[in-house]
């Protein structure tokens, strides 16, 4: 029974999580199934203003996936830690130093037992420790005056490039630029539904220009999102010298999460759904919730149900890499992986998905959705970028072996 309850304790708490969430979603889509009811997309209404189901589940889905990347931050600080550090030194415990006993016993308290510890997190943030400045000062001294303490391993150490609370403290820069971005790309290409509301070109949005702000009316574009969210961390990795490209692919494992928990939101609001179908998974949507063209069809393929399955998909895969293949994959490229998988998920999901923006050519419509055009090029270019990559490496390795 310990050992039961032992492994149990070694699983990362975001996989209850999820799991709790996929119970939560399997009840709810399967009474929907059986009775055609979708749950209200409200909370609760505070002072009059309705709080939605969507913009919760994007936020909730936003802070598992931070938190996720942020545990995979911990590991790859953890193997720079072992990789700087000598085993031995980072297995030795506080208890046995010649330190002052108030400040072992301090340290005690915040659970750091051998100089490994204390290394890690002070490379972090020394004011994490809990000191107070004068024995910050006092626990400064006795780390400079230790013969086999590197002072690099002090000031700027390789674990802080992958500090867990980087995917915290950038989030606020991510998440503005994104929703810029995501807003951005929605104005520009706004969907034939929004016909309804005077809105069929970008320059009827500037005609009206409180509408550039009612997301009400109208959402966001994932691909401006994308775009944004990555501008806030280059941003932010730039500001504080971190490795850019690294800090990408946590946030990609993290953003693929993020999907599976937001789409649910355009469920609850009967929105973005697929064309009439009568397989036995069809979404029912209510007549005031219909595109005008379909008003006498009910059943529509879940196209939210789909995104959400493939985008659990590309985070198991991508999560899979970031913890085993590591060292196989070059930095950017699970990035470019995620951009690529969700890539070839949209332009199958645009084969089903109805009120999508068409590619026009003059007066003349193509027929072909924005969306696909724009998945098969971002699919496009990361497929070449990691091939230049890998063999702009590959050259360079020859390039030294031939040189000796």
């Amino acid at each position: 029974m310990n050992n039961r309850f032992g492994s149990l304790r070694q699983i990362e708490k975001h996989w209850f999580v999820l799991a709790a969430l996929a119970l939560i979603g399997l009840v709810v889509y399967g009474r929907h199934l059986a009775t055609g009811v979708t749950p209200s997309n409200v909370i609760f209404s505070l002072f009059g203003l309705d709080v939605y189901w969507y913009g919760f589940l994007i936020m909730g889905g936003i802070a598992l996936g931070a938190y996720v990347a942020s545990r995979l931050a911990r590991e790859r600080s953890l193997a720079a830690l072992a990789a700087t550090v000598p085993t031995e030194l980072r297995e030795q415990p506080i208890a046995t130093l010649d330190w002052p006993i108030e400040l072992k016993q301090h340290l005690a308290t915040v659970k750091i037992t051998t100089l490994g510890d204390l290394l890690l997190r002070y490379g972090w943030q020394p004011q994490s420790l809990g000191l107070r400045p004068a024995e910050l000062d006092e626990l400064r001294h006795v780390l400079d005056e230790a013969e086999a303490i590197q002072p690099e391993w002090l000031d700027n150490p390789p674990w802080y490039n992958w500090w867990p609370e980087h995917a915290w403290n950038g989030l606020l820069w991510t998440l503005i630029l994104a929703i810029i971005g995501a807003r951005l790309y929605h104005v520009l290409t706004p969907s034939p539904s929004m016909a309804a509301f005077g809105i069929e070109t970008a320059a009827d949005y500037f005609r009206q220009p409180l509408q550039l702000i009612n997301l009400r009316r109208g959402g966001l574009g994932i691909y401006g999102g994308l775009a944004g969210g990555a501008l806030g961390i280059l941003i932010y990795t730039r500001q504080r010298r971190l490795p850019a490209l690294g800090w990408l692919d946590l946030a990609a494992v993290g953003a693929a999460l993020g999907q599976v928990i937001g789409r649910w939101g355009n469920f609850l609001n009967q929105e973005l759904y697929g064309r009439p179908t009568q397989v036995p998974w069809a979404l029912y949507i209510d007549f005031e919730h219909r595109l005008d063209a379909y008003i006498e069809f009910e059943r529509f393929h879940p196209a939210f149900l789909y995104e959400s399955l493939w985008s659990l998909g590309t985070f198991l895969l991508l999560y899979w890499l970031a913890k085993r293949r590591t060292n196989a994959l070059r930095q950017g490229e699970l990035f470019a992986l995620y951009m690529s998988a969700y890539a070839i998920g949209r332009v199958l999901l645009e084969l089903v998905r109805l009120d999508s923006r068409t590619m026009q050519l003059g007066s003349i419509d193509l027929g072909l959705p924005v969306a696909t055009v724009v998945s098969l090029l971002v699919a496009l270019a990361m497929g070449i970028w990691m091939g230049l990559r890998r063999l702009r490496a590959k050259s360079a390795v020859n390039g030294a072996s031939g040189s000796q």
